[in-house]
């Protein structure tokens, strides 16, 4: 009887031990949990989306959770020091209302931007002046451009973000797109324009697929090659700012995103651009400058 107890009493102990020593991993699982958030450009969303997946996947325990909101949301956020970064298509010096004396300006990616159409339009080519009448309302109706007889409905982005900021400044010519309604995400934009009927806004190249018909310009076709070259100048750095030098998983995070094996896999397969394989660089007023050692 006294050998039963014995047993019993051993294999209870056995138990707790083994309950403590489970208890003891998780708390360790727990205690080396890191997370981060980024938010701001949709523009940006993809590829950082993407990249922070495949770190997760790599890197057990780690959680780096992204939102979109735009560009204006990304630099109020990083600049109140709510997120660890605020992703941007903007120079945190175009944003009205920002502090940039703290920010520290990670350049990402080049993106470009087009304007978009709805497929039944019957339009693929515009010219510069042609796009800024469309935009500024001067021009009602797709026949006026060579389309067909369909009213233009016009799609616009909000006023915070960067996307918007970049076509109006470089697509338009610094002319502001009519009253119309808007849209603080890149793919609303482009669910938008595929069902409407004459429909017509603007996305990153990164929203661009088979649903939507991209224009050309003056010519000159929405291309990553022509984005290098400044053929198309309807482009924008991809900034993620940080509130002072990065630390721990953030600069992890942007080192990661920075390194060759996700500027040859995720910005090939998302349409974004190195900014080492641009020929020219651009400062936040918008001068130009050719790249050093770029044929």
């Amino acid at each position: 009887m006294r050998k039963r107890t014995l047993v019993k009493w051993i294999l209870v102990l056995v138990v707790i031990i083994a309950g403590i020593g489970s208890y003891t991993t998780r708390s360790k699982r727990a205690t080396n949990q890191q997370s981060i958030t980024a938010v701001g450009s949709t523009a940006l969303q993809p590829l950082v989306e993407a990249a922070s997946e495949q770190y997760s996947a790599e890197h057990s325990g780690i959680f780096i959770n992204v939102q979109g909101g735009g560009s204006g949301t990304g630099l109020s956020q990083i600049e109140s020091g709510a997120v660890q970064m605020g992703n941007s298509d903007l120079f945190a010096q175009e944003k009205a209302g920002i502090d940039p004396q703290h920010l520290v300006d990670h350049k990402i990616a080049v993106v470009g931007v087009a304007p978009i159409v709805n497929k039944k339009v019957g339009v693929t080519r515009l010219t510069t002046s042609q796009l800024i009448a469309i935009f500024t309302g001067k021009v009602k109706n797709w026949r006026a451009v060579g389309g067909k007889n369909i009213p233009i409905t016009l799609i616009n982005r909000t006023q915070g973000s960067g996307t918007r900021v970049t076509f109006e400044k470089y697509a338009l010519k610094g002319h502001s797109s009519a009253v119309a309604q808007e849209q603080d995400s890149s793919g609303t934009v482009r669910q938008i324009v595929s069902s409407t009927p004459g429909a017509v806004s603007y996305v990153s190249f990164s929203y661009i697929n088979k649903d939507v018909q991209p224009i050309s310009i003056d010519g000159v076709s929405p291309t990553e090659r022509n984005v290098m070259l400044n053929h198309w100048k309807i482009w924008a750095y991809e900034h993620i700012y940080t509130n002072g030098k990065p630390t721990g998983l953030t600069k992890k995070f942007l080192n990661y995103l920075q390194t060759k094996h996700i500027q040859t896999t995720l910005f090939n397969k998302l349409g974004y651009i190195s900014v080492k394989d641009m020929h020219y660089q651009r400062t936040w007023k918008g001068q130009l400058s050719k790249e050093s050692g770029v044929a």
